[in-house]
């Protein structure tokens, strides 16, 4: 439990003492927080009537529109946790206090995803009290008919609170493909090519079955699902299962990054 607890905060003060840590950081809360707002202040009610589904926004999901930017600053964080120390020659000094090759991805794991999740937390309210006031000056209230976002409606709430572990599995992703790439362009244009290139595909396929199972093996299309509160029955992936597909890339990508570590030279 010692040398556990020694590994642990030599991660911490490694992750924290990158001049980018603090700025990345920062980047995704307000990259998060600042595009939700514009989408929820650029909203306006529509001029049909409320009987029409088309007319009944999901204004939970679009006040963490951000996601979809804030996410990147994620990426770029935990692909930064690794390839620092590759590029920079400092894995061998890591691996030379602490031997046990398993242990330190699971440190790594670990403090990672404690900060992005705290990050994440961070982010999702800052969306929720900035679309709260920003949705209200447009009308968007319950006398209108809409739901209010308050963490006190089931929906809303598993929507934010899956929107912060869909963050936290996202960086876990990001870090064991760093492990396996050890560059970090190579490394973010991987993720961000796994996380972005679906949606884009899907655009282009015609056939309504391949298009619906590319949204449900994409890892953003599928892990985003969590953030919807209306229709679900026309979502490509319940919002759970969605998150599980995220989980397991999350888990594949550990795996070959102990692959990687385990049986590769430092």
């Amino acid at each position: 439990m010692q040398r556990a607890g020694r590994a642990l905060w030599a991660e911490w003060t490694k992750l924290r003492t990158v001049p980018s840590t603090g700025w990345t950081l920062l980047s995704a809360v307000v990259m998060t927080a600042a595009v939700g707002a514009l989408v929820s202040w650029d909203l306006t009610p529509p001029n049909c009537e409320r009987s029409d589904p088309s007319c009944d926004f999901d204004l939970t999901k679009l006040s963490l529109s951000g996601v979809y930017i804030g996410q990147a600053a994620v990426v770029v964080l935990a692909v930064l946790a690794v390839t620092t120390e590759y590029e920079a020659g400092m894995i061998r000094t890591t691996l030379a206090a602490c031997p046990r090759r398993l242990t330190v991805l699971a440190t790594k794991v670990a403090v990672l995803a404690s900060v992005v999740l705290l990050v994440a937390v961070v982010s999702v309210l800052g969306s929720l009290v900035v679309g709260r006031e920003l949705l209200a000056r447009g009308g968007f209230t319950t006398a209108g008919g809409y739901r209010p976002l308050s963490l006190g409606d089931d929906p809303t709430l598993r929507a934010y609170g899956g929107t912060v572990l869909y963050l936290g599995l996202v960086a876990i992703i990001a870090l064991g493909i760093g492990f396996v790439v050890r560059h970090t362009g190579g490394a973010v244009t991987l993720v961000l090519g796994l996380l972005y290139l679906a949606p884009i595909i899907t655009i282009a396929v015609s056939d309504p079955r391949w298009r619906e199972w590319i949204e449900q093996v994409s890892p953003m299309t599928a892990g985003l699902s969590i953030q919807a509160t209306l229709r679900l029955d026309a979502l490509p992936i319940s919002p759970w299962r969605g998150l599980g597909v995220v989980a397991l890339y999350a888990a594949a990508s550990t795996a070959a990054a102990a692959v990687a570590l385990r049986f590769r030279d430092a």
